[in-house]
């Protein structure tokens, strides 16, 4: 060492005392964190939920998740500047890309989480989803599917939705996969017919299929198959305390 040179102190040597500066969370390569900066906001995960169905307006868009305005047009405008989401060049309205495509399977998996897992663990009254609508609760059972059920099945379910809300869909279940169509089955092995709000009313568990059968509300025709035997139920209304 050169003559005159400083020698190093203890304290320059050691390791970062455990009292140095907290890191910035940006600055660490954690793939759960930084995927979390880009897609972790619950209304953008939500937003590509429902333009992995297809193009959306932005008024269709607030009728299917009740987003604010003000929140929706700061949401999708982030989504477009993330590359996730884009403009329709026909008419107004948006759509996914494929690199929103490609968020698909996490969806799939929190959405699958909260049916086996979640509503139960957090004690989810099925009572408070007051502004359910057939349509999301028809677009959701892909999520509902009770693959050990469906793995080796090939059947079609028609439902035949009459007042508010109301519509037709085809529910096409084969080799465990749940595909939703909104228009008339070509061929159903099962068709169901009833007002949109007893169809609510069932899928949520505040009414019981077999009663609502019974009592002439809602009609079964052709196999005996149930959707009941291929779906997870929406969590039933918790019990009241004694």
């Amino acid at each position: 060492m050169a003559s005159g040179s400083p020698t190093p102190t203890r304290s320059e040597n050691a390791a970062p005392s455990s009292r140095s500066t907290v890191p910035r969370p940006g600055a660490i390569y954690d793939p759960v964190g930084r995927a979390l900066d880009a897609i972790g906001d619950r209304w953008s995960l939500l937003l590509v939920r429902h333009l992995l169905l297809g193009p959306r307006g932005f008024q269709e868009l607030r009728m299917r998740t009740g987003i604010a305005p003000r929140v929706l047009s700061s949401r999708l405008k982030e989504l477009m500047e993330t590359g996730f989401v884009e403009p329709l060049e026909e008419r107004a309205g948006y759509r996914i890309t494929e690199l929103g495509r490609s968020l698909e399977p996490i969806v799939a998996s929190i959405a699958r989480w909260y049916t086996r897992h979640g509503s139960d663990a957090l004690q989810i009254d099925s009572q408070q989803f007051t502004e359910t609508s057939p349509q999301s609760i028809i677009e959701s059972l892909p999520f509902l599917l009770r693959d050990e059920n469906a793995v080796r099945a090939d059947i079609t379910f028609e439902i035949r939705l009459t007042g508010p809300g109301g519509g037709v869909w085809t529910v096409r279940i084969r080799d465990g996969h749940c595909r939703v169509e909104p228009d008339f089955a070509e061929r159903a092995d099962v068709r169901y017919t009833a007002d949109a709000r007893t169809w609510c009313a069932v899928a949520l568990g505040l009414a019981d299929a077999r009663e609502v059968v019974r009592s002439g509300a809602m009609t079964k025709e052709g196999s005996d198959e149930a959707m009941d035997h291929y779906f997870h139920q929406i969590h039933r209304s918790l019990a009241s305390p004694d």
